[in-house]
């Protein structure tokens, strides 16, 4: 397998990351420490988790897991903070009354609180990759980083990161980072998929300028690249869309089911499951660090480790790119930001 350097940082990661959003929700505890120990063994090293995934319960089994089989040191983890947005009916474990209203956002006091539970949760004295998950406008980019900074200098954060960014806020941050000395961001955290391909307009070019890695998510598209969708209003039991509804509900649209169709017939036809080809179309983009894979089963993790060592046929890529031309959308997985205003009609 071919490492890939992380922004500037010269740290090897693997192509792919193995993304955790389905621990214990729903992938019971023992099949979600087989898919860690599996993945570990495949030689993935770059383990991406968020305090908020399954209220905390994610980054616990992480936890357990590496220090069940010793192999901290192997791997780095990447978990987040402060997503701003909880699912209906579930609290968090560290939900303080007494915060009245200061439960969320990426300030000092919130990062900091954050940064020690999801340690303890993990069972680590440091995190690598310590990203802040989505962007608080209202919040001065001089705050968050200050504290990051702060946390990096301690000893508990390695590098630090953001998810689901705006282009021109990752580009504040990296401009404010290099005028007052703190921590810069090394990485960004966007989805990307072929039915939304819009960060190749801005966010791309700016990362490939400035040196971040692209750690990419939802590169399946939840499923609508796979047939996991055959109606827009009708979701299967057991998908996404059905369990938690809401804006994953969103993603699924009639254009995107019907691209996905034609993407299992290009699959079909060079022999690869639509699977492994919506993972290596991501993974073989200009400018993509790392797509997260975020299998439910150990047996999906083992249909998608070949990727590790498959490279996309430059053949292939006009034809996708007729499908859904570059930088456009048919489903809008940006739904989750508040800076995002698009609507796919």
């Amino acid at each position: 397998m071919e490492y890939r350097v992380l922004g500037r940082t010269g740290v090897k990661v693997s192509p792919l990351c193995l993304g955790t959003d389905a621990f214990m929700d729903p992938t019971p505890e023992k099949e979600s420490m087989q898919i860690l120990n599996a993945a570990i063994a495949a030689g993935i090293n770059l383990i991406d988790t968020g305090d908020s995934y399954a209220e905390g319960e994610g980054e616990k089994i992480i936890g357990k897991t590496l220090k069940e089989n010793g192999k901290r040191q192997s791997v780095l983890i990447a978990t987040k903070c402060d997503h701003g947005q909880r699912r209906p009916g579930l609290t968090l474990d560290e939900f303080v009354p007494e915060l009245g209203p200061n439960q969320s956002g990426p300030t000092r006091l919130n990062i900091i609180r954050a940064c020690e539970r999801s340690l303890k949760r993990l069972q680590t004295d440091y995190i690598d990759l310590y990203q802040i998950h989505r962007q608080a406008p209202d919040i001065p980019i001089e705050e968050t980083l200050g504290v990051l900074t702060d946390l990096v200098r301690q000893g508990k954060v390695r590098y630090i990161g953001c998810s689901t960014h705006p282009a021109w806020a990752v580009m504040e941050a990296i401009m404010v980072s290099e005028l007052k000395g703190y921590a810069r961001y090394v990485s960004e955290q966007p989805p990307y998929n072929l039915l939304d391909r819009r960060i190749e307009n801005e966010l791309i070019p700016m990362t490939r300028a400035h040196g971040l890695g692209v750690i990419t998510w939802s590169p399946m598209a939840m499923g609508v690249l796979t047939g996991r969708y055959s109606k827009s209003d009708k979701y299967p039991e057991g998908s996404r869309a059905a369990l938690r509804g809401g804006f994953y509900a969103d993603r699924v649209t009639e254009k995107g089911i019907e691209v996905g169709g034609k993407f299992m017939k290009i699959a079909e036809s060079i022999s690869v499951s639509p699977q492994q080809l919506a993972v290596l179309w991501c993974k073989d983009q200009p400018g993509i660090t790392a797509p997260l894979i975020g299998p439910r089963t150990l047996p999906h993790l083992e249909d998608l480790l070949p990727v590790l060592n498959m490279t996309l046929d430059d053949s292939l890529r006009e034809t996708f790119d007729n499908l859904v031309p570059p930088g456009s959308a048919v489903a809008n997985f940006h739904n989750t930001a508040d800076w995002s205003k698009m609507r796919i009609l």
